[in-house]
């Protein structure tokens, strides 16, 4: 299996949900069942990442977990959003019981907006307890964070164990050079999430969408990324996501969003 990379929650966002567009409800795609997916495309890795449910499993769900990872010769790594003290303990206690050795969080959460330097507090706070667990930190690149920023954050804390989750695509909405936010973010990155994106004009071609593509099909220099991060050299994981609109019918979508799963394992595989 390809150890270095894997399958995230976002490359399940339509056959996992819940709720769909046109009103409809439905039994997702269980969690297990995308283990087992990333497992039948020779992925050794997955990341549960902004997957609400994980903070109600019980501990017997938990070891579950774990037990049909392990059986699938999967290793986990986990996805939050925030920096708030208890909610980052909390997730270092599920990558503890799940094995995971790397967490994905970002700056802000949805309830909690903190500034830089009550972030810098907090992760100076908790880095070292991290570090004792053994497990990496890497806080996304996403629009509401410059680059910059983020980059500063980082260096202030100063510790090895934090890094930066890169995702150049995120970085577009708040008007930055994909190209530019890889060669700033390149020393501290310690996780990548890979997904391709391009702009099309609306109906009536008023202004755009800026949505998902197929591996290179869109505007992601993949081989720029890979040339100056290097992230077989470093050990650093690249973890499949998608930007998918939704097609109309569930049929329809999650036909497509396998579709582009199977395609870019291979193109990554290959590049």
């Amino acid at each position: 299996m390809t150890s270095e990379l894997g399958l995230g929650s976002y490359a399940f966002f339509w056959e996992g949900a819940d709720a769909l567009p046109d009103g409809g409800n439905r039994w997702p795609l269980p969690l297990a069942g995308q283990l087992v997916r990333t497992a039948e495309l020779g992925l050794g890795l997955f990341q549960i990442c902004d997957y609400a449910p994980l903070l109600g499993y019980s501990a017997a769900e938990l070891r579950e977990v774990r037990a049909v990872a392990d059986d699938l010769g999967i290793r986990l790594e986990l996805g939050t959003k925030g920096v708030a003290p208890g909610h980052l303990r909390s997730f270092l206690g599920l990558a503890e019981t799940l094995g995971a050795r790397y967490l994905r969080s970002m700056v802000f959460a949805p309830d909690c907006r903190p500034t830089l330097a009550e972030a810098e507090r907090t992760l100076r706070e908790l880095m070292p307890a991290f570090d004792a667990a053994g497990v990496t930190l890497g806080l996304e690149t996403y629009e509401q964070v410059s680059s910059a920023d983020l980059v500063g954050l980082v260096e202030a804390v100063g510790a090895d164990g934090l890094g930066i989750c890169l995702d150049p695509a995120n970085t577009v909405a708040g008007l930055e050079n994909p190209r530019e936010v890889v060669e700033r973010c390149a020393p501290y990155v310690n996780g990548i999430h890979v997904k391709d994106f391009a702009f099309t004009r609306r109906d009536g071609w008023v202004g755009f969408t800026l949505a998902g593509t197929r591996m290179g099909e869109g505007l992601l220099d993949y081989a720029h990324l890979v040339e100056t991060v290097r992230p077989a050299e470093r050990g650093i994981t690249r973890i499949v996501e998608h930007w998918l609109p939704w097609q109309g019918d569930l049929e329809s979508t999650v036909a497509l969003e396998r579709d582009w799963t199977t395609h870019n394992v291979g193109y990554l595989k290959e590049n």
